[in-house]
């Protein structure tokens, strides 16, 4: 949600024409983050959970995506894109670990062994 009140923010500074186009398009993908985190937790089953954790890593690879599109057409400076870059990166690593864990609970026995785990 941080991240979200971070795109807001740097946003702000965009041409005005833009509110309809890349403004609204990066405002959404990053709400869409913690809204499909949220939406799937409410969810009846690990399974559904799991694939609105992957709808908020898609809607986090297309908000890295817009956040290009706007550095090259210079809406967004080098430097608030490189942190705003790294706040989404701080978003998705955990993201990735959630999404392992809740799969590793969907199927438990399709980890597979390492050298230290016992053979059976």
């Amino acid at each position: 949600m941080a991240l979200v009140s971070e795109i807001y923010k740097c946003t702000e500074t965009f041409p005005r024409r833009e509110i309809y186009g890349l403004t609204n398009q990066i405002r959404r993908a990053a709400v869409s983050v913690p809204s499909n985190i949220a939406e799937g937790k409410g969810r009846r089953s690990k399974k559904e959970y799991v694939q609105f954790l992957y709808r908020a890593r898609g809607s986090l690879h297309e908000l890295e995506t817009q956040l290009e599109i706007a550095l090259n057409l210079g809406y967004l400076p080098a430097g608030l894109f490189g942190q705003v870059r790294e706040a989404a990166s701080a978003v998705a690593r955990p993201l990735n670990g959630l999404i392992t864990s809740v799969e590793d609970q969907l199927h438990p026995d399709s980890r597979e062994p390492t050298a230290d785990s016992p053979e059976n």
